[in-house]
This record gives structure tokens, C-alpha cells and sequence, in this order.
């Protein structure tokens, strides 16, 4: 063969698998150090070799498939603002068990019916979503208790003189969790390089809360044209507590309405489960073959009509503040 020919394709070919070679350990590099800055940011890293280990192939595979894509992250997002510790592939998993474990219980309890399983399956599926959104709200309420007392905490911290951000960072020292977790995120962000207003983004990401995002803004509007910001802060504190006020003297008015749709949402469907313990035969009276087309639709109807009455009660207690 021709050397001219081989140089000709050789060094080209070199080129550009050395230019590749580059760029693919730049990335891997970078990667590693987003995971990295990552786990210090969510105050994970003491505890990155107990996480490895706790980890399971099934695990990675799942989590390899998930993160990355638009489920992921908002799988990742519901996550963080619930504060648990999950990966979105484990937390993919525990549907997948919680699934097929209560649809395995729904199937022996349900004398081997095929719709008893279909149905223990799609209750199982819904469990983990209910738990996520129920410490969530806890989460979320808890925070919100706390933010006149960061609130005073940050007015006091900058008429001593301090920064905006010392001041966030006594919040994260003096003050107990939730509010205190979220603001030592914030404070290594900053630490870290991060924007203060890209940081606060962040915060708000995490807890979706009407008097945060009041706060943030003016702590925005602040940086960028000026101020006293003690007196803007005291000004908000002093408007979040009465609205807080406001909020526990309304759900003490409604909590008779409140509790009067969960007791009739809950009273049908325990009495039916309790019948069918006791006499299951009386209950296949709604799957025969010739009363299957009725009784089935009898308690979609009623399932629909218990459904539409909960939310119904609760949209009466829902008092916009």
C-alpha cells in the first residue's frame, strides 16, 4: 500500500480520535464533579459510602433509565420538596413494589379475583404519590411556621450589620429544621460560586410557598435597586403572621366540614370491606354473571359520587387567603 495513502487516512483519523479522547474525559470529568458539588450541596457527601453500598443493581438500572429525562427530574423535584432521600429510579422501585405487593395481598384477600387484584394493584401504585404529597404539605406547613422567625432573625442580624448572606447563614445555625436545612443549602450554594438570585430560585424550587416567594422577590428587588432592607423584611414578617393567624382561626371554623367528608368517604368503603369479610357470598351478588353489568356499574357509581362529594367538602373548606 501507498504511505502516502496511509498518512493521508492515519494522521486525519489520529486527529480525531485523540480530539474525542479529549472531549470524553472533560466530560466524564465534569460529570464527576457535578455529582460531586451535588451531594456537598444536599449534605450527602459524609455519607456517600454508606449510599453506594445501600444501593442495588436493580436500583442503578432503574435510575440509569430514569434520570436524565422530563419523568426524572420531576420525580427529582417532587423529591426535594419533600425532603427524602431517594433516588427517582429507587422511588420508581417502591411503586413497582408497592404495585405488585399490595396486589399480591388484594389477590388472596380477594378470594383470587381478578378485579380485586386490578384494584389492590392501582391502590398500591397510589400509595407512595400519597405519601409524597402528604410530607410535602407537612413539609411545607412546618416551614411556613418558621418564616416570621427567620424573618425576625435576618431583620435583627442586618440592623447589627451584618450581610445578607451572614444573615441567612445564623437562620441555618439558630433556627430548627425544615428552615434551617433549606438555608444551609442556600448559604453553600453561594459559597460555592452560585448567584444569590439563582440560589434563592433553587430554595423556592424546593418549597413552593406563596410567602417565600414574597420574600425572595423583595430580597431580589433589594439587591438591584436599593433599600432598608431590615425595615422591608420586618414589614413582611409582620404580614405573614397575621396571615398565618388568619389561616389557624379559618381551619378551626372548618375542621367540622372537613372532618365530616373524610368520616362519609371513608364510612362506605370500610362497611363494604367489612361485608365482605363477614359475608362475602351477599357481596358476589355483585359479580354474577347475569347482575355483573349492574352491580359493577353500582359501584363505579357510587365510588364516583364518594370521590366528587370528598373534594367537594374540601373545595368549601378551601378558603383562599
Amino acid at each position: 500500500m501507498d504511505p502516502t495513502l496511509i498518512l493521508w487516512i492515519g494522521v486525519p483519523l489520529g486527529i480525531i480520535l485523540l480530539i474525542a479522547g479529549v472531549a470524553f474525559t472533560v466530560n466524564e470529568q465534569r460529570s464527576f464533579v457535578d455529582e460531586r458539588l451535588g451531594r456537598y450541596l444536599e449534605g450527602e457527601d459524609d455519607t456517600f459510602g454508606e449510599s453506594e453500598e445501600t444501593s442495588t443493581p436493580l436500583t442503578d438500572w432503574i435510575n440509569n433509565r430514569v434520570e436524565g429525562s422530563s419523568m426524572g427530574d420531576r420525580i427529582a423535584k417532587e423529591l426535594a420538596q419533600a425532603d427524602l432521600k431517594l433516588k427517582p429510579g429507587e422511588y420508581v422501585a417502591l411503586i413497582i413494589i408497592a404495585t405488585f405487593g399490595v396486589g399480591f395481598i388484594g389477590y388472596f384477600y380477594g378470594g383470587r379475583s381478578i378485579l380485586f387484584t386490578v384494584l389492590a394493584g392501582g391502590i398500591g401504585f397510589l400509595i407512595p404519590r400519597f405519601y409524597i404529597k402528604r410530607q410535602q404539605a407537612k413539609r411545607l406547613v412546618r416551614f411556613n411556621d418558621q418564616l416570621p422567625d427567620m424573618l425576625n432573625l435576618m431583620v435583627n442580624g442586618l440592623r447589627a450589620g451584618y450581610s445578607t448572606m451572614q444573615a441567612m447563614e445564623a437562620v441555618s445555625k439558630e433556627l430548627p429544621p425544615p428552615i434551617s436545612d433549606e438555608f444551609r443549602r442556600v448559604v453553600r450554594e453561594m459559597q460555592l460560586g452560585i448567584p444569590m438570585e439563582d440560589a434563592l430560585a433553587n430554595l423556592l424550587r424546593r418549597i413552593p410557598s406563596d410567602d417565600l416567594d414574597l420574600i425572595i422577590t423583595a430580597l431580589n428587588i433589594q439587591r438591584e435597586v436599593g433599600g432598608n432592607l431590615a425595615e422591608i423584611l420586618d414589614i413582611i414578617s409582620y404580614t405573614i403572621r397575621e396571615r398565618i393567624r388568619i389561616k389557624r382561626e379559618i381551619t378551626t371554623l372548618v375542621a367540622q366540614v372537613l372532618y365530616s367528608g373524610r368520616i362519609l368517604a371513608i364510612l362506605p368503603i370500610g362497611l363494604g370491606f367489612f361485608l365482605w369479610s363477614i359475608n362475602r357470598e351477599y357481596m358476589n351478588n355483585f359479580f354474577l354473571p347475569e347482575t355483573r353489568l349492574c352491580g359493577v356499574g353500582m359501584l363505579v357509581t357510587g365510588g364516583l359520587m364518594i370521590i366528587a362529594g370528598y373534594f367537594a367538602m374540601n373545595k368549601v373548606a378551601d378558603i383562599e387567603i
